[in-house]
C-alpha cells in the first residue's frame, strides 16, 4: 500500500517537499506554544506564591487572631493555595520536560532525515536525466550516421549511372557507402543498446528508487505526526496527573470555609476579653437638705482611693535626712532578668496570661530536669568506665542545669504566688525566703544604731533626737516580692528584694504606706510584699 501510494506521487515532489517542510514547521510551531504555556504557568504560581506571602500571618498579633475560626480558616486558605501554586509549578516543569525537550530533540533528527531523503531524490532524478542525455546523443549521432550513409549510397548509385565516370571512381564511390552504412550500423546498436539501458534505469527509477525514497519520507512524516499526537496527548495527560492534589487543594478550601463557626468566635473573643470586674454600683442618693457630704460611687472599676500623706511635724527635711541615715544601707543587688506579673490586665486576662507562663515554666524545668538526669548518669557511667571519659569534665554543665533549675524554680514560686493572687486564693506554696536580707539588715540597723548613740560627735541628731518623739514610727517591715511603679498621686516606686518599714496597714482595700530607705513614703499593693517574721 505504501509503495503503490508512493508510485502515484513520483511526480509530485514540489509537494512532497512543501507538505514535510510544513509539518516540521508545525511541530516547530507546537514546541513553542508549550514553552510558553509553561511560562505562563510559571508565572501564575509566582504570583499565587507572593500573594499567599502578602496575605500570611505575621507577628504576635496575627498569631493571637488566628484562635478565632475564621482567621484560621482563612490562614487554610493561603496554605492549601499556596500547595495548589506548588502544582502549577509541577505542570510547568513537566511541560518542558515531558514534551518540549522530547519534541526538540526528535525535530531535529527529522529535519536531518528530511534533508538526507530529499537529496537522495534529487540525485536519483539527476542520475536518470544524465543518462536521458547520454541517450539522446547516442540517438543524434545514429541519425547522422544514417544519413551520411544514405548520402554516401545515393553518390555510389550516381557514380555507377554517370557515362564519364570510370571505373576507379564508382568503386571508390560504393567503399565509401559501405563503410558510411558500416559506421550507421554500429550507431544504430549502440543507441538500441543505449535506449535497453535508459529504460531499464528509467523502469527502476520510477518503480524501485522513488518509491522507496518516498516511502522513507511518508514515514518520516507519519512518525512526525505520531510524536505530535503523543505530545498532545501528554498536554491534558501532565495536568490530569496534579488534577486528584488539586482537587484536595479546593477540597481544603472549602473544609476550612465549613470550619468556621461564627458562634464560637464570639464566645472566645468573649472569654479572652473579660476583664472581671463588677459592674459599677448604684450611684447614692445626695440630700444637700440634711448637711451630708457628697457620696461617691464605689465601683472595682475605680481605682483605690488614696489616703493623704500625715507629716506629724514640721521639719519634714530633717526627718526624711534622719530617716535617710537610719536606713540607707547596702542591699544585694538582683541582677535576675525582670518578671512580668501582667498587673497591667484586667484580673481575667491576667489569670490566663499568669497560667499559660506557669505551664510554660513546668515544661522547661521538665526538660531540664531530664537533662540533668542523663548527665548524671553520664557521669555514672565515666566514673565506672574512665576510658568511656572524664566525669569532671561533666561538672560545669551539671552546675549550669542546677542553676537553671533553681531559676525556674524561683520563677514558677512567684508567677504560682502572683496566680494565687489572682485567683483570691491563699499565698503560693513557694514563697520567697528573705530571711537572710531581713537579718542582715537587721544587724546594720542595730550596728548603725549603736554607732550614732555612741559616737561623741553624735551632737549633730541632736536636732533630731529633740524631735525623736514626734516621729512617726514604723509599724513593721516588709520585702518587695516584685517591682512596682508609683505612678500614680500617693503612690511611690519599689524594686524586688527591697526592705521596707510599714507606716501603716493595709485596710481592707489591698493598698498599704511604706517607707523607702531612700526616705519616699507612698501607698504600694498589699500583695507585692512579703511581710519580714
Amino acid at each position: 500500500a505504501l509503495q503503490h501510494t508512493a508510485l502515484w506521487m513520483f511526480d509530485q515532489y514540489d509537494v512532497i517537499d512543501k507538505h514535510t517542510q510544513s509539518g516540521l514547521d508545525l511541530l516547530d510551531r507546537y514546541i513553542k506554544f508549550v514553552k510558553e504555556r509553561s511560562e505562563i504557568e510559571q508565572n501564575y504560581a509566582k504570583q499565587l506564591r507572593n500573594l499567599t506571602k502578602k496575605y500570611a500571618k505575621r507577628g504576635n498579633r496575627e498569631d493571637q487572631d488566628c484562635k478565632f475560626s475564621n482567621h484560621a480558616s482563612f490562614q487554610e486558605i493561603l496554605n492549601e493555595l499556596n500547595d495548589y501554586a506548588g502544582q502549577r509549578e509541577l505542570i510547568a516543569e513537566n511541560l518542558i520536560t515531558g514534551i518540549c525537550v522530547d519534541l526538540l530533540k526528535k525535530l531535529q533528527d527529522f529535519k536531518q532525515e528530511r534533508k538526507t531523503h530529499l537529496a537522495d531524490v534529487k540525485k536519483a532524478q539527476q542520475n536518470l536525466e544524465s543518462s536521458f542525455k547520454h541517450l539522446e546523443n547516442t540517438k543524434k549521432r545514429y541519425a547522422k550516421e544514417w544519413a551520411e550513409a544514405e548520402k554516401a549510397s545515393q553518390q555510389a548509385e550516381k557514380a555507377e549511372c554517370e557515362v564519364y565516370a570510370t571505373k576507379v571512381d564508382v568503386e571508390k564511390a560504393k567503399q565509401h557507402a559501405h563503410a558510411r552504412t558500416h559506421t550507421a550500423e554500429e550507431c544504430r546498436n549502440d543507441y538500441a543498446a543505449e535506449l535497453q539501458k535508459y529504460n531499464k534505469e528509467q523502469n527502476n527509477h520510477y518503480y524501485t528508487d522513488i518509491p522507496q525514497l518516498l516511502n522513507k519520507l511518508q514515514g518520516m512524516d507519519e512518525r512526525r505526526i505520531r510524536s505530535l499526537a503523543d505530545g498532545y496527548c501528554k498536554f491534558s495527560d501532565i495536568e490530569k496527573k496534579v488534577l486528584p492534589i488539586i482537587s484536595k487543594c479546593l477540597e481544603g478550601i472549602s473544609a476550612a470555609g465549613t470550619k468556621v463557626n461564627e458562634k464560637q468566635d464570639s464566645i472566645l473573643v468573649i472569654e479572652q476579653h473579660k476583664s472581671g470586674f463588677e459592674p459599677p454600683a448604684d450611684v447614692d442618693f445626695e440630700d444637700y437638705s440634711q448637711g451630708i457630704k457628697s457620696a461617691t460611687s464605689e465601683s472595682s472599676l475605680n481605682p483605690p482611693k488614696v489616703r493623704g500623706l500625715i507629716w506629724p511635724f514640721s521639719k519634714k527635711h530633717k526627718v526624711n535626712l534622719y530617716r535617710t541615715l537610719l536606713f540607707c544601707i547596702d542591699q544585694k543587688k538582683i541582677t535576675d532578668k525582670p518578671i512580668k506579673d501582667y498587673s497591667h490586665l484586667p484580673p481575667e486576662q491576667r489569670k490566663k496570661r499568669l497560667q499559660t507562663k506557669i505551664d510554660d515554666i513546668h515544661k522547661d524545668l521538665q526538660k531540664a530536669q531530664d537533662q540533668s538526669e542523663a548527665l548524671e548518669k553520664m557521669k555514672g557511667v565515666y566514673e565506672q568506665n574512665p576510658q568511656m571519659g572524664d566525669p569532671s569534665s561533666l561538672e560545669p554543665r551539671i552546675l549550669e542545669m542546677t542553676k537553671d533549675m533553681g531559676r525556674l524554680r524561683g520563677e514558677l514560686a512567684k508567677y504560682e504566688t502572683w496566680l494565687s493572687e489572682a485567683l483570691g486564693g491563699e499565698e503560693s506554696p513557694f514563697p520567697v525566703n528573705n530571711n537572710t536580707d531581713n537579718l542582715f539588715f537587721f544587724h546594720l540597723r542595730t550596728s548603725m544604731s549603736s554607732r550614732v548613740t555612741h559616737d561623741p560627735d553624735a551632737n549633730i541628731y541632736a536636732e533630731f533626737d529633740e524631735e525623736f518623739d514626734e516621729i512617726e514610727s514604723p509599724i513593721g517591715q516588709c520585702t518587695a516580692l516584685y517591682s512596682f511603679e508609683g505612678n500614680s498621686e500617693g503612690t511611690v516606686s519599689i524594686k524586688e528584694g527591697e526592705l521596707l518599714s510599714i507606716m501603716e496597714e493595709d485596710k481592707g482595700d489591698g493598698w498599704m504606706r511604706v517607707l523607702r530607705a531612700s526616705g519616699d513614703e507612698g501607698y504600694i499593693p498589699s500583695s507585692y510584699v512579703k511581710l519580714a517574721s
